[in-house]
This record gives C-alpha cells, structure tokens and sequence, in this order.
C-alpha cells in the first residue's frame, strides 16, 4: 500500500496531465465533439456572424454611417402600422397553420384508408401544391383573383352573385393570402401526418375494438397519443415558416390595400429596401 502511494508520488505532474489528456480523448463525447465541430464553425460563419452584423446595421442610421443604438428600435415601436403589422402576422400564422393542420389530418386519413395500390398515386397529387414553386402558384392564383379577369368573380356572375374585389377589399385581401398558404402548406401536413399513422402499431386498434371502443374512441386514445410528437413538431416548424413567409403576400397583395395585409417580412421589405 506505501509502495503504491510512494510510486503514484513519483510520477511527474506531466505524465499524469498527459495520461489524463490521453483518456479524455479516447472518449466517446470527446470524440464526437470533434467530429462535430467542424460544422458548429461552419454554422456559427454562416449564421452567428450575419446574425450580429445585422443587429450591427440595425443600430445605424439610414445612410450607415453613424451609431444610433436603438433609436431604430424606439422608432418602430412608436409607431401604429409596427403593431399592426405584427397583429397581423400572428393572426395570418396561426389561422393558416390551424387549417394546414386540420385539411393534412383530414386528408391524411383519408389517403391512409385507401387501398395500398392507389396511395402513391394520391399521394404524388396531393403533393403536388407544395412541390410547385411558391413563386409560380402565386402567380397563378394573382389571376384567379384579378379584379378585371376573375375566374372567380366570373362563377359568381354565372350564379348572380355580385363581384368580390380579392384584392381590394382588406377583409377579402387577408382571406385570400391565408387561403394560398394553407393550400400551398397542407400537403406538408398531409404527408407528415400520412407518416405518423403508418407508425401507428395495428395492434393497438385490435386491442381497443376488443374493448367495445368507437371510432371516436380510437382516434382520441390511440392515434392521437401516437401522432402527438409528430403533429407538435409539424405545427412548430410551419409556424415558424409561416411567420417568416414573404412571397405569397409580395406577389399577392404587396402588403395592401392600405398595410392591411403586410407581414414581417414584406413590411420590413419596404421600410428597409423599398421605403
């Protein structure tokens, strides 16, 4: 035992530095660490950098040339068309995220139920809004709520219905801009949802009909439960893409009639570039 603590005194400090340098590279964390930090530099060059060189611009005045700290800032929030603006963001987000995901769950049931045979075929039409550039339907749909050549207002002339302005019309502005992100967005719903009910183990809705459960039973208790995580990050990540969405209202409405349809995006496109 003395000879133990008498050899243990006599290795130099360096050895056991060295020694314990040796076994924290030989673990496994350690080793993983490593092998990630390549790419923590990589994201930290292409996103932490830009990040704090756009809060450096943000605290310039317009020509950048002198430090205003957050009079910018202050600026923004004194003003109504700011909290319009993001009163509006919040209500465009989370309708369209709450219709996305009600149509994908609905759809997704839907496609789930049909014979294997004929899902892929379904599956590849259904995916077909969400794969078409945004850019592209937008346009497409810019002509189905033209004032002058409307497909819509023509159906509704056939039926004597008096004529929508889609776009002129703030109310109708809003509902047209929500309506082409969820039909845009639902698809993504869709084919998640689609995903989580096929990990759903069949067994469970034996078991639950053994137990004398309904329909609505089965779907509150099992798939519910089972879709939950997936259903929580769906809506998270649309949230967030819906919030920072920019072409639909640019291409759509350019932020009018009169503010009442602008987001963060293109608001903060206009005061920065445009304004």
């Amino acid at each position: 035992m003395a000879d133990a603590a008498l050899e243990a005194l006599s290795i130099p400090g360096g050895s056991r530095r060295r020694s314990a340098l040796r076994k924290a590279m030989q673990r496994k964390s350690t080793i993983a660490f490593l092998m990630t930090l390549p790419l923590i530099l990589l994201v930290a060059l292409l996103v932490l950098y830009p990040a704090l060189y756009s809060i450096h611009l943000a605290m310039l005045n317009k020509s950048m040339e002198r430090f205003v700290g957050f009079s910018n800032f202050l600026f923004l929030f004194k003003r109504e068309t700011f909290w319009m603006v993001v009163r509006q963001s919040c209500i465009f987000a989370i309708t369209a995220v709450i219709f996305k995901a009600l149509i994908g769950f609905i759809v997704a049931h839907f496609v789930h139920n049909i014979p294997s045979r004929g899902q892929r075929k379904w599956r590849g039409m259904l995916l077909v809004p969400w794969v078409i550039p945004p850019a592209m339907s937008c346009l497409a749909w810019l002509w189905l709520f033209d004032p002058s050549y409307s497909a819509f207002n023509w159906i509704l002339d056939k039926v004597g219905i008096a004529p929508v302005s889609w776009t002129g019309d703030a109310y109708w502005a809003r509902f047209c801009v929500i309506l082409v992100n969820v039909w845009i967005g639902a698809p993504f719903f869709m084919i998640m949802y689609l995903a989580a009910l096929k990990s759903v183990p069949e067994q469970l809705y034996e078991a639950a009909a053994i137990d004398g459960a309904n329909w609505w039973q089965r779907m509150w208790y099992v798939t519910l439960p089972m879709m939950r995580n997936i259903m929580a990050i769906t809506a998270l990540f649309s949230l967030i893409v819906t919030f920072a969405n920019f072409d639909i209202v640019r291409i759509l409405t350019a932020g009018g009639p009169i503010d009442r349809t602008h987001v963060f995006a293109t608001w903060a496109f206009w005061i920065g570039i445009q304004g």
